[in-house]
């Protein structure tokens, strides 16, 4: 899927799983929003500490923020280091209500 190296080990020896509202939101976006997500996804596969680390009723949650065309994308992830478990994706708009799910 992704290629290059973090931190000695190649990209290929991370597995990224994605959860079923992660997907569902992917699904619905443009190719040219997909790209941003895909570079977002890479940099978290290089460096899973990018993130903000949450606390409380999301702690060990990390939550990658970007923009597409001015507008903020949210990303929640969980990580060990051999793998990246993708959350959620979307707007600020209701996602942490989303992501508490």
């Amino acid at each position: 899927m992704l290629a290059g190296t973090a931190g000695g080990k190649t990209v290929t020896d991370i597995i990224v799983k994605q959860m079923p509202a992660f997907k569902k939101a992917y699904k619905k976006l443009l190719a040219n929003k997909k790209s941003a997500v895909n570079n977002a996804i890479r940099a978290i596969i290089k460096n899973p500490k990018i993130g903000e680390e949450k606390k409380g009723d999301l702690a060990g949650v990390f939550v990658c923020k970007f923009k597409i065309y001015r507008q903020e994308i949210l990303l929640a992830y969980e990580w060990n280091p051999k793998e990246r478990l993708l959350l959620v994706l979307g707007v600020h708009e209701n996602f942490y209500r989303d992501l508490k799910k």
